[in-house]
């Protein structure tokens, strides 16, 4: 039985060379994929299942394609296999388009190494279409693969949008009652709220501007100061209070180190704001502060559904969310990948826990002194 997309139950009808193709179909892909982990660092991460993706459907249409009278011209006719394996390696793995013309330009030598080592000798129109199959691939998986990631900007971009309009219209309504208004009391409440708003707006722009350049490969260019922790954590908690009510909750000791201020901030803003929109409404949030042999253990704790095994790397890359978000909660998806760039810039991590039973914590595990690790290299940035 083939795997074929058109269903064909068996070789019949196949030329020897296309039948014996059929029974190597397992030699191939098993060769193709030790080449590919060992010459891609992208694939050597991923599961089997996720690396193998179309190819041994796409492998039996090329096996059809070899014979001369078969109603398939070559591999990617009338098929849209190449397309989904490009789409899938976008929303799914951290390939480049160099990647994934790379494993194509892998599985055709591979396919004709296999096929000349058992054996098997190739007329030089069966050689054309197997290059033309796989040259057809190679153009419809990229140009699938650019455009999910157009999909996955254009995303971000209504996110982005969506989450600066809240405090910049804000701000301008503050303005607007500031300029009808002469009582001085009102106007520096009114500037206040206006600056207050504009104050996020700069925040998150910055926040976007040091994860692209982390996620672009340069660590995080710190300022790093001596405080202690529960201040910034008060904040934080201060400035949600108003919305969130008593949800927040504060535990464990003080703990003064060196870190840098603003990032620390952002990173505390974040977890409490992903564990609003994942967590069980209502249900309360736990910020727990920790010293461990000479570390800061910052944990942020929620119930509610967990994030599914399958997510809980991909959340941490750029423009990806869980999908367990409460309806009408939207992100830029820069949030988590903002948190790991600042742990890993201070010589650290950021850990993660999630389970239906024990809800989700997410942990940042850095040095009390971070100054001997200032600027360390992160997953996204060379060593």
């Amino acid at each position: 039985m083939t795997l074929a997309t058109d269903q064909k139950k068996d070789g019949q009808g196949l030329s020897a060379t296309s039948q014996r193709m059929l029974e190597l179909r397992e030699a191939v892909l098993t060769e193709w994929e030790q080449r590919v982990r060992a010459e891609l660092p992208q694939a050597d991460i991923l599961q089997p299942l996720i690396l193998i993706n179309t190819l041994p459907t796409y492998y039996d249409n090329l096996a059809e394609a070899v014979t001369r009278d078969y109603p398939r011209v070559t591999a990617a006719g009338g098929t849209s296999l190449a397309a989904e394996h490009g789409g899938e390696r976008a929303r799914i793995t951290e390939y480049d388009h160099q990647a994934l013309i790379s494993e194509y330009q892998i599985f055709r030598w591979v396919i004709f190494d296999v096929l000349y080592r058992e054996g098997v000798r190739l007329t030089p129109s069966e050689v054309l279409t197997i290059n033309a199959s796989l040259d057809a691939a190679i153009k419809d998986a990229v140009h699938a693969f650019a455009l999910v990631g157009s999909a996955l900007r254009e995303r971000f971009v209504a996110a982005l949008a969506h989450d600066l309009k809240g405090p910049l219209s804000a701000a301008m309504m503050m303005l607007d009652f500031a300029g009808i208004t002469d009582d001085p009391a009102v106007l520096k409440t009114m500037m206040l709220r206006a600056r207050r708003n504009l104050g996020r707006i700069d925040g998150m722009m910055h926040e976007l501007l040091d994860t692209m350049m982390f996620d672009g490969g340069s660590a995080l260019s710190l300022h790093l100061s001596n405080f202690e922790i529960t201040e910034v954590v008060n904040e934080v908690q201060a400035d949600r209070m108003a919305r969130e009510g008593l949800r927040i909750h504060i535990t464990g000791q003080p703990v003064t180190g060196w870190w840098d201020r603003s990032a620390i901030k952002r990173t505390v803003e974040n977890m409490i704001g992903n564990a609003i929109k994942y967590g069980a409404s209502e249900s309360p949030i736990t910020i727990k502060i920790d010293e461990v042999h000479q570390r800061l253990m910052l944990s942020v704790h929620n119930e509610g559904e967990p994030i599914p095994p399958g997510e809980q790397e991909d959340i941490f890359k750029m423009y990806q969310r869980a999908s367990g978000a409460r309806s009408g909660e939207q992100g830029w998806g820069v949030g988590l990948p903002y948190i790991r760039a600042v742990a890993e810039s201070h010589g650290g991590s950021i850990g993660l826990d999630s389970t239906l039973e024990r809800g989700t914590t997410f942990i940042i595990d850095i040095p009390v002194d971070c100054r001997p690790f200032a600027g360390s290299p992160t997953v996204a940035s060379p060593a």
